[in-house]
């Protein structure tokens, strides 16, 4: 199957149509390729707070409730497109407010059949938990799809070899990310392609790109669209399906054989996935010896 992953440029919305049919060009442009999957990046939903205004936009709690107010409808929006254009979905996250405590990091996988259901990020970084107060959501999940099993690390989580083994079944690990800089990128592709070699799975990561002077909040991003996987057989050498070019807006694409996974698990080079729990009784019996 073919998936596709945005390196996604946030605009200044002045309306909801505007927002509608930006999404529909994303949309139809990967479907009209052949993709199977599209994956957006995290907080890709915050264009969604310049319908408030500059003011709300630029303020960073306003922004938070601004997006979380619209979600109900653009959750619509993507579950129409997901059916309209016969693909799955992972939206852009959100900051969402969902009961009466502070907001989630949240991301919202469509299928073409009408189901959806949401993965929260589940480790904040320094920024979401020290100025946006940001909070963990629910637990992890693993979604089984007609595309297989899929899971999602968002951004940060990446970076979480025992969360990435929480979701060892899945087929497919999904990494919306935003980042700031260039070593954020390679923090969390980093991250990416780690879980790709513990679980010989595909990984996919997208990014959010461009600077938003309107926007404390993602005001500037680096990163690329990629597709990574264990660099071992029926995979390339150096692990990467495909890359995107850095702070390019647009779908990166990858061909991913599901049968790869599976007889790479059962019969690689190496069999990380398999061998993990040797790790165990070796930590537990760690010494120290002094050279000193």
């Amino acid at each position: 199957m073919k998936i596709a992953t945005a390196a996604y440029d946030l605009t200044w919305l002045d309306s909801w149509a505007q927002y509608e049919d930006k999404l529909h060009c994303w949309v139809s442009e990967a479907a009209g390729q052949g993709a199977a999957l599209l994956v957006f990046p995290e907080y890709g939903a915050m264009e969604l707070s310049t319908l408030d205004g500059a003011e709300a936009a630029g303020d960073l709690e306003r922004s938070i409730r601004a997006v979380s107010d619209r979600m109900e409808a653009a959750e619509a929006l993507h579950q129409r497109l997901a059916q309209e254009h016969k693909v799955h979905i992972l939206g852009a996250s959100a900051p969402v407010l969902d009961g009466p405590g502070r907001p989630v990091n949240r991301a919202v996988l469509y299928t073409p059949e009408g189901a959806q259901d949401h993965q929260d990020k589940q480790i904040m970084t320094r920024f979401e938990r020290e100025t946006w107060d940001i909070v963990p959501g629910g637990p992890l999940k693993l979604f089984d799809t007609a595309l297989g099993r899929i899971g999602i690390l968002i951004c940060y989580d990446s970076e979480f070899p025992l969360l990435g083994r929480a979701l060892s079944e899945a087929d497919l690990i999904l990494v919306p990310s935003c980042t700031e800089a260039l070593s954020g990128y390679w923090r969390v592709r980093i991250g990416a392609m780690a879980r790709a070699l513990e679980n010989q799975c595909v990984t996919i990561m997208a990014s959010l790109v461009g600077d938003n002077d309107w926007s404390e909040a993602v005001d500037m991003n680096t990163g690329a669209g990629g597709v990574f996987g264990p660099p071992d057989k029926g995979f390339p050498e150096t692990g990467v399906l495909a890359q995107g070019q850095l702070n390019q807006p647009g779908w990166t694409y990858a061909e991913v054989d599901l049968s790869a996974i599976s007889q790479v698990r059962a019969d690689g080079h190496v069999l990380n996935r398999t061998h993990w729990d040797e790790q165990q009784p070796r930590v537990e019996s760690v010494t120290i010896s002094s050279l000193r």
